[in-house]
């Protein structure tokens, strides 16, 4: 059988799928590109989104001789070489570099010029938000954009269209575990159908599971969402159900849910769902969360099973949560309001509270706020106290 990824990778914008928000008829990217303004550019988004396959759309629909890079493995030379061949040429190239967070500061000074002069049109892609990794002469001569994972609706459809043309057998429940299990990644889901049909005529879900025993980021091939069981996985844990949430963690397991998503959600939940009233939670959460990146299961099965009962055994407390949200409500509502004088920069009125014995009273705010309400729950309690003392406002004082 051919690369099926290959086969059916988009030429034309109208291809490809999802990307909405980026490629609908009247979304800007389109326009940029259709229009051929498009400006030096870098995407970045989850595995098998679509990153490369947008960048030789772009390049098919501009009529430019396509270089595809990666940042681990790029060689100065070899971009000046691109460079000097089009010196006089007429047409530009485009060169696409995967994992430009990776892109070190000498290979982006060195690309700075060709990018100033439109030697080229650079397209850079990677799995992460690159803006920290770009230094500030790269981020103005760019636009960034983000590609999302496509949901699981648009892959099912994808699916079916390849499944008809090329004429595969499959059962229904093999279906859905190509899609759930691949968790957005249409590179992923096509491979691993591709893999199948190499060695049984219809294909059948114990053979994809033979291929893939885990899906692959957010997924889950049982009949209830990876969501409704994280949900309740989550909820248990606010409840302080310790047996309700091993549960769903099992369920989350057993269904092939990846380690790290469920690991981050739990780092989530040790901050709004417990926050100071047991300021460790987030820090076992952190640990689980690296530990999980290097283990893998099975044996990552284990400290998530640990770090949930420890958060569904800790004191609850949403207060950082609500903080934060009331906050950014008031900033959304138009109360923004100058910084103070003495504390801004250089300030020579700033009162330092270090030589007052840490604390000395002086405005933060011209207008007095209101966002933060302790409930004295666990750990909580006892930094209300620290507080109080501290401004001199405790009873033992």
């Amino acid at each position: 059988m051919v690369n099926l990824a290959l086969k059916y990778r988009p030429k034309v914008l109208n291809d490809v799928i999802g990307q909405t928000h980026l490629l609908g008829q009247d979304a800007v990217l389109r326009k940029l590109i259709e229009s051929a303004t498009l400006p030096h550019t870098f995407f970045y988004g989850p595995p098998g989104c679509g990153k490369t396959t947008l960048a030789r759309v772009i390049a098919n629909v501009l009529k430019r001789p396509f270089y595809e890079m990666n940042a681990t493995t790029l060689k100065i030379e070899d971009l000046r070489k691109i460079f000097k061949t089009y010196t006089h040429a007429l047409e530009k190239p485009l060169i696409f570099i995967d994992e430009v967070h990776r892109l070190s500061k000498n290979q982006q000074e060195v690309l700075l010029p060709f990018m100033e002069n439109n030697a080229a049109l650079i397209i850079g892609a990677s799995t992460e938000n690159p803006y920290y990794s770009l230094t500030a002469a790269m981020r103005s001569r760019s636009h960034m954009f983000e590609l999302h994972s496509i949901s699981q609706e648009i892959l099912f459809e994808h699916l079916e269209h390849i499944l008809t043309l090329e004429q595969i057998a499959i059962e229904d429940d093999a279906k859905e575990y190509l899609v759930f299990s691949s968790g957005g990644d249409v590179r992923a889901m096509l491979n691993l159908l591709e893999s199948a049909c190499t060695v049984e005529s219809t294909v059948t879900l114990k053979t994809l599971k033979q291929i893939r025993p885990h899906a692959m980021q957010a997924g889950s091939s049982e009949s209830e969402s990876h969501y409704d069981l994280t949900s309740a996985m989550i909820k248990s844990i606010r409840g302080s159900d310790i047996d309700a949430s091993i549960y769903y963690l099992a369920r989350l397991v057993d269904g092939g849910e990846p380690a790290e998503f469920i690991a981050r959600r739990l780092a989530i939940l040790a901050s709004e769902d417990i926050g100071n009233a047991n300021p460790p939670a987030l820090n076992l959460a952190s640990s689980t969360l690296n530990i999980v990146k290097h283990i893998g299961y099975p044996e990552a099965r284990i400290s998530l099973s640990q770090l949930v009962i420890y958060l569904a055994s800790s004191p609850k407390s949403n207060t950082s949560y609500l903080a934060i949200n009331h906050a950014l409500e008031a900033i959304k509502n138009g109360e923004i309001y100058p910084i103070p004088s003495h504390i801004q920069t250089h300030a020579k009125s700033y009162l330092y509270p270090h030589d007052y014995g840490g604390w000395v009273k002086q405005t933060y705010l011209l207008k007095p706020l209101h966002f933060y309400t302790t409930q004295q729950i666990g750990f909580e309690k006892t930094l209300w106290q620290w507080h109080e003392k501290i401004k001199g406002n405790s009873k033992n004082n």
